[in-house]
């Protein structure tokens, strides 16, 4: 195998609460485990919780390591709260780390190392490790890779520079297309999610959600609140729902944000009741019992929900709304098939979702498309089945065992390369 023993992973988000902004927090925490579990030795850095001890065992193989937690003491909203304070605090004090403590004394033994990292962030840390790795003598024994996830800061990337330090990778087809528009060339490597997202939602705790949701039409919507997501394409299928007489609901999972204020202005014009759950700590039980409590048609939720509680949601009700304008990837998608739930997709990133097959998928940002679809799903009970059935059989194919191989053969190309 091309996989390195040694593997480093450098990501603004990770594993901690602090660090969970988004889907990247995913990839990377079950990318270091699947890792991890595959022999190699893990270290991931990133930007954790202030509050967390700065080194930390995750698992076989895997080390946490917090970084800049200096400065996060002074920025506890999140991750990017300081941002740009930490953006150069990577840049001074990654590259020297990576180098002389992990890549060097590989090299020593005759072990190459595997460093990918992660978003615009890193994209000078990687410039930096490949120089220092040079001038170090050690950079036949480094396999660097940067990878992207979305567009946002592209435009602070010196592109000539990363390509010429980094092999640069996207995380779907759908941005590889975005970095060639740019004249990027780049290797696809597909998220995976992690093997027990493979045994659907907790059968007690999928009960206790279905009696809370009490047979009330619901659908789902997690991530954060922005206009790509395509809010206002679901507030407005609620109320087209609401017009023709079914008395569905949305449970919202998101962080409260400028644009929230205007997808929640949104819903009153269109005669939909907003209420905010009031707990918001990270009992799943106590989030149940909230939800069975609620009898507005949107309910929001800012508590922390766990990876058996958001995987009982997502089984539990009717569809599960990961419509965004712009997907890279739709690893929430992926996530509510492998629970045993239904995707509503749009048609930009998601090569998992077949239409109507394992998934609905909207072409445009209509709400009217997306509830003449939804008024479908909830009259046929059949056509539900069968896409659920559907979709788990697909969620088998995207493991990250299935990733590594393919990551594997494209570092024995990477590595050809430099040669």
């Amino acid at each position: 195998m091309a996989i390195p023993r040694r593997v480093v992973i450098l990501s603004f988000e990770g594993p901690d609460r602090y660090a969970s902004i988004g889907g990247l927090s995913t990839r990377v925490s079950q990318l270091a485990r699947a890792f991890g579990a595959n022999g190699s030795t893990v270290d991931l850095i990133f930007v954790g919780d202030p509050a967390a001890v700065a080194v930390e065992a995750y698992g076989p193989n895997v080390t946490l390591r917090r970084w800049s937690q200096w400065i996060s003491a002074c920025h506890p909203r999140n991750a990017y709260d300081g941002e740009a304070q930490k953006v150069l605090d990577w840049e001074s004090s990654v590259p020297g780390f990576v180098v002389d403590s992990i890549v060097a004394p590989a090299a020593a033994l005759g072990e190459r190392t595997l460093v990918i990292a992660e978003e615009w962030q890193t994209s000078k840390v990687a410039v930096a490790i490949d120089r220092l790795a040079r001038l170090r003598g050690v950079r036949d024994a480094l396999t660097l890779m940067w990878n992207a996830n979305g567009t946002y800061g592209w435009d602070k990337i010196d592109w000539p520079a990363l390509r010429a330090a980094a092999a640069i990778t996207a995380v779907s087809k759908y941005m590889k297309g975005e970095l060639r528009r740019i004249g990027v060339a780049s290797l696809v490597i597909p998220n995976g999610i992690d093997t027990d997202l493979h045994k659907g939602a907790d059968p007690r705790l999928l009960s206790e959600m279905k009696r809370a949701l009490s047979g009330r039409p619901t659908l789902v919507k997690v991530g954060r609140f922005d206009p790509d997501k395509n809010w206002l394409q679901a507030i407005d299928a609620l109320a087209e729902l609401h017009a023709a007489g079914i008395n569905a609901r949305l449970i919202v999972r998101s962080r409260y944000n400028e644009y929230a204020e205007r997808v929640f202005a949104h819903a009153y014009e269109r005669g939909l009741n907003v209420e905010r759950l009031p707990y918001e700590g990270t009992d799943g039980h106590k989030v149940i019992e909230g939800i069975a409590l609620s009898e507005a048609a949107i309910l929001h939720i800012r508590a922390f929900l766990d990876e058996p509680t958001l995987s009982a949601l997502y089984a539990a009700a009717d569809a599960v709304l990961a419509n965004s304008g712009r997907e890279p990837f739709g690893l929430v998608g992926l996530e509510v098939i492998a629970a045993g739930g239904i995707a509503v997709c749009g048609a930009t990133g998601e090569e998992y979702a077949e239409a109507f097959v394992n998934a609905i998928v909207c072409d445009t940002a209509d709400g009217r498309e997306l509830a003449t679809y939804l008024r479908t799903l909830l009259a046929s009970p059949r056509i539900a089945s069968e896409m659920r059935r559907a979709g788990a059989e697909t969620a088998e194919r995207y493991s990250w065992a299935h990733a590594l191989v393919a990551l594997d053969m494209k570092i024995g190309y990477v590595d050809a390369v430099r040669q």
